[in-house]
């Protein structure tokens, strides 16, 4: 067992300390230029198509549901301790480095997000698709999506919910005291009720949840940086010397400060990892461009945003040089610093709706690839058992195996998405190219399969009166 472990440990030390951070980065850069700059030129339309989709009222899924879903699995206890973490360990420079890399991975976002629109499926009265999906159609490589569909199952739908579940049982247990078995019942109830009533179940529970734990979060840091109005920009100097500093240069830490703070931003918004983009699928929209733009924008709210919000609380608290190992403990203890005891009751509230919004919007991702290689109910049905058998076992054990296991998965399943999405770059490109082409002549933009010269396999926008539609507006 011990071989085990230290294989895990060194291979995942191997696969996010070199492969995986060069990867996400190039790619990142290159789809930042191929795009000509999507996420600058474009946020305003972001925010608009975002705010038209929380109005949209669909018979599936609606763009901001799909929305609250990939953001429900992005945003998760990592937000909290992660970021406190990677301060304490890297330095307040490695900040900065966490936005920079939100800033490029937007734009991988976009492109893994648009051809998953593009490339998804018809289920019912909702579609489906994803990495796995556009790798058979798009690559004609079934064997490949496959791969990449056990692997998520694995990692987000079993591994990191057992991980989420024991960060709820250990803040309850910690902050009132309640019995872990307890926890683990109610948590397996609660997961089961939810996730047998299926997607549209765990898509309204999303799109309550996450904006009310962001939105509670948010004004409380917000609430701390108001009140310490004053030491604001002595914080932006603070961030930014740790970044660039010759001390830190002399000192050895701009290294640390660099590689906590990128691999903080690549483990929070998952963008290029071929997670969000299950979530993105799902979406009702009239073009695919649409729901890549506020995928990409999904990213900016996980790091700019909730990120960002745990960075200064714990920078004003003056905490940053603490050498506490437990990021949610010394997340606690920043709050408590600055608004009192009572924050610990409140991060504990927060924690569970982090921990537990995560595990509806992982459960979403893992349907999402059972499905993909199997129709079979009763495959789906024991998965759903297992999830509920995983959040039960994560609230009363010990999972530091566990949690290495998911990111070996989670990295030998971005890898492989990272190379889909590279040779299929060009569709997404030419996709938003339609997009802004329509958008010009004053149209509301909608896509048909022929709006892309020599497009194949893509069923879901090949309607004819789709491209009636069209023709009209």
């Amino acid at each position: 067992m011990k071989l085990l472990v230290n294989f895990v440990s060194d291979t995942n030390t191997i696969l996010w300390s070199y492969i995986l951070i060069i990867m996400l980065i190039g790619l990142g850069l290159y789809f930042t230029i191929r795009t000509k700059f999507v996420q600058f030129r474009m946020f305003g339309e972001m925010v608009r198509l975002l705010g038209e989709g929380a109005r949209d009222e669909k018979k599936g899924v609606s763009s901001f549901q799909a929305f609250c879903i990939s953001t429900a699995s992005r945003v998760g206890t990592g937000n909290l301790a992660g970021v406190a973490l990677a301060i304490t360990t890297g330095g307040p420079g490695a900040v900065f480095w966490m936005w920079l890399i939100a800033i490029i991975g937007s734009a991988s976002a976009f492109v893994e997000s648009t051809l998953a629109q593009i490339y998804k499926v018809k289920h019912g009265d909702t579609f489906r698709g994803g990495p796995a999906y556009y790798m058979e159609k798009g690559l004609n490589a079934r064997w490949m999506g496959i791969t990449f569909a056990i692997l998520l199952s694995l990692s987000f739908g079993l591994a990191f919910n057992s991980v989420q579940a024991n960060t709820i049982s250990s803040a309850l247990n910690k902050s009132f005291g309640i019995d872990k078995t307890l926890i683990a019942i109610v948590l397996s109830i609660i997961t089961a009720v939810i996730i047998f009533g299926g997607i549209k179940r765990v898509a309204k529970v999303a799109e309550l949840m996450v904006p009310i734990m962001a939105g509670a979060y948010i004004i409380i840091a917000l609430y701390i940086m108001i009140t310490n109005l004053t030491e604001i920009p002595g914080v932006f100097v603070l961030i930014f010397e740790n970044a660039f500093g010759l001390k830190e240069v002399a000192g050895g830490t701009l290294g640390a400060a660099m590689m906590n703070g990128i691999k903080r931003g690549l483990f929070s918004n998952e963008a290029g990892m071929g997670s969000a983009p299950n979530a993105a699928a799902a979406a009702d929209v009239t073009h695919p461009v649409k729901q890549g733009l506020i995928q990409a924008l999904g990213v900016f709210v996980d790091t700019l945003v909730i990120c960002s919000s745990t960075a200064f609380i714990i920078l004003l608290s003056g905490l940053y040089t603490s050498k506490e190992s437990d990021g949610i403990i010394l997340t606690q203890n920043a709050l408590e610093t600055s608004i009192g005891e009572w924050a610990g009751i409140f991060l504990a509230f927060i924690v569970f709706l982090f921990a537990y919004s995560s595990v509806v919007g992982n459960y979403f991702y893992g349907e999402s690839n059972i499905e993909f290689f199997s129709s079979s109910k009763l495959l789906l049905n024991l998965f759903r058992v297992a999830v509920v058998g995983m959040v039960a076992f994560g609230s009363i054990a010990s999972l530091d195996f566990v949690w290495s296991l998911a990111d070996l998965f989670m990295g030998l399943m971005a890898i492989i998405n990272l190379i889909a999405i590279s040779l299929l770059g060009k569709i997404a490109f030419a996709a938003l190219a339609d997009y802004k082409k329509q958008k010009a002549s004053g149209k509301n933009p909608v896509f048909h399969v022929s709006n892309i010269e020599g497009l194949k396999n893509v069923e879901a926008w090949s309607n004819a009166s789709d491209k009636m539609e069209a023709d009209k507006n």
